[in-house]
């Protein structure tokens, strides 16, 4: 599999898990994605999930906190910024929250958890030792992140100006509003409004057959959200964990452009 080494400022780099059932969610992605595991020596039950040798993802206990909250099991994404202190002050300045206050993760690197005024929650990561994800974009591996909000033009002016984000519009004929978030020229995520739904950032992962992939879902206690649908970018479905974490899997069209979109 391609190895990334390095993300560019302003890229979707690293998505992690925090659930009530690190063992189930272990077992449950390990048949859907084929993914296997790493501990972090000192890392406080922090599970690396990795293909082949490269790590992708991180899996572990939900903070008390966020029970506390009442907040359910969720993936988060983060993204690479250049100075994670200087990001999260300029989220504050931006109509921001600041979920997690700046703190460093042993050598790994240095990190944040902000809130958009729309709700939408979102990581920011300056890595040292640990880039990112170093599997992307291929079957069972993070391929994109979707702010799934009520405000379109709010949260793409707090993520422009945060995060140095270009904007497209992609609005569909039916007045649905969308933007598609780029670096240099080059789409990273995208926002668009679901009726009904609450503020989150999806996280999506690439698999080999949509299909087969919804199946094992099922078969293992996950939950279809939908059945596997067709799309521009290829074949898709959203789902939840047996814990109730959401996520989405889609078998990507090699031949999609966005750009052209």
């Amino acid at each position: 599999m391609p190895q990334v080494s390095e993300y560019s400022p302003g890229t979707p780099s690293w998505v992690d898990l925090a659930t009530t059932d690190v063992g189930g969610a272990k077992a449950f992605y390990n048949q859907v994605f084929g993914w296997s595991y790493e501990s972090i020596p000192g890392g406080g039950g922090y599970e690396i999930a990795t293909l082949g040798q490269g790590p992708l993802a991180g899996v572990m206990a939900q903070p008390d906190h966020m029970k506390q909250m009442g907040a359910p099991p969720a993936w988060t994404t983060y993204v690479t910024v250049s100075d994670v202190d200087a990001a999260t002050a300029g989220a504050k300045g931006a109509g921001g929250n600041v979920f997690v206050e700046p703190m460093d993760v042993m050598n790994a690197g240095r990190m944040a958890m902000i809130q958009d005024p729309t709700g939408g929650i979102i990581g920011l990561w300056q890595g040292r030792e640990a880039g990112g994800a170093a599997v992307v974009n291929e079957p069972g591996a993070f391929t994109w992140t979707d702010l799934v909000t009520t405000d379109v033009p709010a949260a793409s002016d707090f993520y422009t100006e945060v995060l140095g984000w270009g904007a497209i519009d992609m609005t569909d004929p039916q007045g649905n509003p969308s933007k598609m978030f780029t670096v240099g020229g080059a789409p990273v995520a995208s926002t668009r409004s679901l009726p009904d739904a609450p503020t989150h950032w999806a996280v999506y992962f690439a698999v080999a057959d949509a299909d087969a992939a919804a199946e094992t879902v099922t078969a293992n206690d996950g939950r279809l959200m939908m059945e596997p649908f067709d799309t521009p970018p290829g074949r898709m479905f959203p789902a939840m964990d047996p814990a109730g974490a959401g996520f989405a899997a889609i078998q990507l069209d090699p031949d999609f452009d966005p750009t052209a979109m």
